[in-house]
C-alpha cells in the first residue's frame, strides 16, 4: 500500500509534537506547533535539535534524527517528576485572609499531614487561608518546634515539604 499524503502529514505532526515537548525541557530547541506541515519553523527546530544532540545539522529528519528525537522525548516523559516551585521567595508570608493557588497547595499538604497524624487538625482545601488553616499551620509548627505564628513563611513551608517527602 502506498504512503498517503495524510499519513505523511500525521508523521510530520508526530515529529512536531515530539519537538514541541522537548522544547518545554530544552530551551535550545525552538517551539514548533504541530500542524503537519514541514515548514521553515520545523526545519529550524530540527536543525536546533540536531546541533544540540550531536547530529549532522541538515534540517532533514533522517532515521538517526527521528530515532534520537523519539528517544529524547520518551526520556523526558519517563523521567523523574519535575519540581514545581510555588513558594515565591524567602521573605514571602501566607497569612489569614490570603487566597489562591499557593493556599490550595498548602491546604492539600496540611490535609495530607493530618491523614498521617491524628493530632493534626484537618483542613478543607478551599484556596482561602481561613481560621481552620491557621489552626492547622500552628499545630504543624508546634510539632516541628518552630514559632507557631499560624503564618506560613519559608521555614514553615520547607519543614512541611520535607515532612511530606519523608512520608512519600
Amino acid at each position: 500500500m502506498p504512503y498517503t499524503d495524510q499519513q505523511k502529514k500525521e508523521h510530520i505532526r508526530e515529529l512536531q509534537t515530539y519537538l514541541y515537548g522537548i522544547s518545554l525541557f530544552d530551551r535550545r530547541i525552538p517551539q514548533v506547533l504541530p500542524d503537519g506541515v514541514y515548514d521553515s519553523s520545523t526545519v529550524q527546530a530540527v536543525k536546533a535539535f540536531q546541533r544540540a544532540y550531536g547530529l549532522p545539522d541538515t534540517g532533514e529528519t533522517d532515521t538517526a534524527t527521528w530515532d534520537r528525537i523519539a528517544a529524547i522525548y520518551r526520556d523526558y516523559l519517563d523521567g523523574a517528576p519535575a519540581a514545581y516551585h510555588v513558594f515565591p521567595s524567602r521573605s514571602f508570608r501566607v497569612c489569614q485572609g490570603d487566597s489562591g493557588e499557593l493556599v490550595y497547595i498548602l491546604q492539600a499538604m496540611l490535609m495530607k499531614a493530618a491523614a498521617w497524624y491524628d493530632n493534626m487538625p484537618k483542613v478543607a482545601v478551599s484556596g482561602e487561608f481561613d481560621e481552620a488553616s491557621v489552626r492547622a499551620v500552628r499545630a504543624f509548627q508546634s510539632c516541628c518546634g518552630i514559632d507557631d505564628s499560624g503564618t506560613v513563611d519559608c521555614t514553615t513551608w520547607n519543614m512541611l515539604v520535607r515532612f511530606l517527602e519523608d512520608k512519600a
